[in-house]
Order: structure tokens, then sequence, then C-alpha cells
């Protein structure tokens, strides 16, 4: 399909779907600490490690799926991972041990990997520039809607049916999403061509080509650097709230959830918001917005001021994320598939150090600065950003006229 072919809804359904699944799957267990802490016996920071684990092989694998997609066809492999994620799942449900659970969850981690950021890909690959942003908004929509149903059900299921009932019903999903997804390319096989030609590069000629490119890197070194802050802090404030406010897991996974439903409202606000704001705009204000969100969330003595603050969190992180997915699309556009994988990659790998950090800080001192310094980090990352991307459209005004 080429650049200029209409994008086919069908196609950006499916892999909202599957990006549902994806990001429902990374986010499950959030809100559960607790209960997999009382189930096997051990601190929240041991049991922690499930979303390390599954963080680090979800970026470390971005580098082997990138290539794959490229050469193979992108929808192909998000449609085989998909299924690969159902056994993950199904083997976190089986797990009667912490270390088992860690086992299937970094499976999972390691499948799952493939299918946000190739779903990027294929939107570069298929929708012009002027009208990516907005198309990734709304794909993405499936993908934030799988992170407010994997922090709400697995608080939720933790409380009433067990926690295995929320890595069963993620089977469940892994499959529908990857069956989906794999007939409707059997049907239309012509939806997600291979790149042969690309089969020749070498695969660290293809990161290596990404890396050489100064934008590129400053770009990497931002989502990993957001990853960090937003994902890693995120991890730990469903506890937080839990023992903060003594409340439910139920109602902390709610509170969460909020985050969530911020980047809801900017998935339907996003062609507004990018005519009026610019990306400048929208990354400055997402860094103002995490800023506040985060502190909220860290000081909140009342239900009500977390969920507001977990909403201006949401809402911030997406106005700023969407902003580094729509130059990252325009990294290295000959091998499209690479560069968004290896952007991805920074991102979860990102937050693999978040997670292992606030599991060092949790052992040091109390979750509040865990989450007040998360804020005032994310601020800053606003606001750089910002300044660069003033500093890129100012360089690319430059050379237009000249041109």
């Amino acid at each position: 399909m080429s650049a200029a072919s209409p994008p086919s809804r069908l196609v950006i359904l499916l892999l909202a779907l599957a990006g549902f699944a994806s990001m429902a799957s990374m986010r499950v267990t959030d809100a559960m600490l607790p209960a997999l802490s009382q189930a096997f016996a051990r601190p929240v920071a041991d049991v922690a490690q499930n979303i390390t684990l599954f963080a680090i092989a979800y970026g470390v694998m971005q580098l082997a799926y990138g290539p794959l997609g490229d050469r193979h066809g992108t929808l192909r492999v998000i449609g085989l991972a998909t299924l690969a994620c159902a056994l993950g799942a199904l083997g976190s449900a089986l797990s009667d041990s912490l270390s088992m659970l860690l086992l299937f969850r970094t499976l999972t981690g390691a499948t799952a990997a493939a299918i946000i950021p190739l779903s990027m890909a294929w939107v570069g690959d298929n929708v012009p520039y002027e009208q990516r942003q907005v198309t990734l908004a709304h794909m993405l929509s499936g993908a934030v809607m799988g992170l407010i149903t994997g922090q709400v059900a697995g608080g939720f299921l933790a409380d009433t049916l067990g926690w295995q009932a929320a890595f069963l019903l993620l089977t469940l999903l892994f499959l529908a999403a990857g069956g989906l997804l794999l007939e409707a390319l059997r049907r239309q096989p012509g939806l997600s061509p291979a790149k042969s030609d690309l089969g020749r590069v070498a695969f660290v000629s293809r990161i290596r080509e990404v890396l050489l490119i100064s934008r590129a890197r400053r770009i990497l070194v931002l989502v990993f650097l957001e990853g960090i802050a937003a994902f890693g802090a995120l991890a730990f404030v469903a506890t937080h709230l839990y023992e903060r406010l003594d409340t439910s897991l139920t109602r902390a996974g709610l509170m969460v959830a909020l985050f969530g439903v911020g980047g809801l409202l900017f998935a339907a606000l996003a062609r507004p918001l990018v005519a009026r704001l610019g990306e400048p705009g929208l990354a400055t204000g997402g860094g103002v917005l995490m800023g506040l969100g985060f502190l909220g969330l860290a000081l909140a003595t009342l239900p009500a001021l977390a969920t507001v603050s977990a909403f201006c969190a949401g809402l911030g992180f997406y106005m700023m994320h969407s902003t580094l997915q729509i130059n990252a699309t325009q990294m290295a556009p000959a091998v499209r598939g690479t560069a968004m994988a290896v952007f991805a990659g920074c991102l979860f790998l990102g937050q693999s150090v978040g997670v292992s950090l606030g599991g060092l800080i949790l052992r040091l001192a109390n979750s509040t600065w865990l989450l007040v310094g998360a804020g005032l980090w994310l601020l800053a990352l606003g606001l750089i950003f910002a300044w660069l991307l003033r500093q890129w459209h100012g360089s690319r005004a430059a050379v237009s006229p000249a041109s």
C-alpha cells in the first residue's frame, strides 16, 4: 500500500484492538501489587520486578521486531506476536510462585513488544505526514483504553475473583486480536507487503543508520527520560494511593485509570489542539500538566484530588508523547520500522530503569518523594523538548526560502 493511499479503517481498528491488549497487559499488575505481595509473601518492591522484567523484555525486543517488520511486513509480525502473547498471559495466570510469574511476564513483554511500535510504523508508511498525528492519536486510543482497563481490572479482579482472573481474560483478548488481524491480512495480503529489498541490509546497519542522525539521537534520549519518570512512577501510583488514602485496590485502580482518560481526551481533541498549540505548545503544556499531576498525586489527601491529578498527568503525557511520536516517524524514513522500534525500545527501557529506581527509592524513603521527583523531572523535560522543537522548526523555516 502506498503512502498516498487512504489508510484502511479495518486495519486501524484491529491495530487499536491489539494495542488495547498490549497496554492492558503492561499495566494490569500496577493496582494488584499489594495482592501479589500478599499472595507470594514478598515485599512490594520484589513483586514489582514483574513490571521491570516486562519492560526490559519489551524494550530489548524492539531491536528485533523493527527489522523483522521491515523485512516480512509489519501486520504479519504484529499478528503472530499477539498470538504469542496469549501463551505468556496464560502462563502468568497459572503461576504458583513469584519466579514463575516473573518468567511468563518476561515472555509476555518480549512478544507484546511488536504491537505498538510496528503499528506506528504502519501508519508512518501509509498516512501522509500532515494527517499522521491525528491518525496516530485515534489508533492509539485503543492502547489508552487498554491502559485504563488494565489498571482498573487488575485492582478489581484482585479484590474479587483473584489476580489470576485478570491474566485469563488477557489470554482470551490476545487470541481474539491476533486471530482477527491475521485473518484480515489473509483476505488482503496487500495491506502489509514485505520490503524484500531491506532484507539484505544488515541488522546492525539499520540501527546504526538511525543513530547516526543527530535529531534522532535527541528524540531517543528524550523518550528514554520520559519513560523513566512517567511510566516508572506510574507503576507505583496505585500502591501509593492504596496506602496513603487507605482505600481499596479497586478504587486505587479507578483513580489511576484517569491517567488514561486524559489520553482519551487528547485523542478526541487532537486535531484542534495540534492546530492551536503547535508542537512546541503541546510539549510545554504536556510538561506543565505532568508536573502538576504527579505533584498532586504525591500530596493528595482526598480521592477527588488524586483523581483530578491523575487526569492532568495523563492528558499532559499524551500531549508530549504524541509530539515525540510524530517527530520519531520522520527520524529515518528509509528504515521507519526499525526507527520506531528503537524509539519504543528507548521508552520502555526507560520504564524498566524507572521501576528499578522506584523500588530502590521505596526501600530508602516513601512513595511521596518518588512522585514529587517524577513530577519535577517531567516538567523540566517538557520545557527542554519545547525549546528543541523551536530550534528545529526555526531551522526548517530558514532552509525553506533558500530551497
